[in-house]
């Protein structure tokens, strides 16, 4: 699927893709951008003595890019199990089990992409300890695709605790999710500082 295809599709009336799917692909986005930044850095001189780090980041974003992208299937797929849930015959009796098991895959996913999309910003902090101020924007741009994913798939996980009925579920993913949150704002605030240092000089 081309970008545009995706892009036609998240535009159209289709349940997925939606918000977590899109989120992936952000959160992908500023992956890739490390992994640009860390290649770019690996062959000048200049940053030869960060040359072992330069491979390491390079590895962790292309292997995170591609975690990224097979989260959003997986977030397609958890959505569309809700949607089949949700078509059961109310008098089915096992119509209430299977959407609060969708239900919590659904709101797993996200969180998930949420974790992950997290990663993202780790990785944007790491690579700022190859000082290239040309790239800093670059490494500025990762960290905030980074940041807006985590929070669009944070809505996405939040949505679907309002229909589901496991109280224990919610509040173990919750708490989850709001240690991912707590981490992400900070580092956010790192990757801006740093990358503003750069700019300055």
């Amino acid at each position: 699927m081309t970008l545009e295809d995706y892009l036609a599709a998240l535009a159209s009336d289709a349940p997925p893709p939606g918000g977590g799917s899109a989120a992936t692909i952000v959160a992908a986005s500023g992956a890739a951008l490390v992994a640009m930044v860390a290649r770019i850095c690996a062959v000048n001189p200049r940053y030869a003595d960060r040359a072992g780090l330069c491979a390491e980041l390079t590895e962790s974003a292309d292997a995170l890019r591609e975690q990224l992208l097979n989260a959003r299937a997986r977030d397609e797929a958890a959505f569309e199990a809700v949607v089949a849930a949700q078509a059961l015959p109310k008098t089915d009796e096992r119509r209430g089990a299977l959407l609060e098991s969708a239900l919590a895959r659904a709101a797993e996913e996200p969180l998930h992409g949420a974790a992950l999309a997290l990663d993202v910003l780790r990785l944007a902090d790491r690579a700022l300890a190859v000082p290239n101020r040309n790239l800093a924007s670059d490494l500025g741009c990762a960290a905030e695709f980074g940041a807006a994913a985590l929070n669009a798939c944070a809505y996405n996980v939040r949505v679907n605790h309002r229909f589901m009925r496991d109280a224990d579920t919610i509040a173990a993913q919750a708490a989850r999710l709001t240690d991912l949150e707590r981490e992400s704002a900070a580092l956010l605030q790192r990757v801006r500082d740093g990358v503003a240092a750069l700019l300055s000089r």
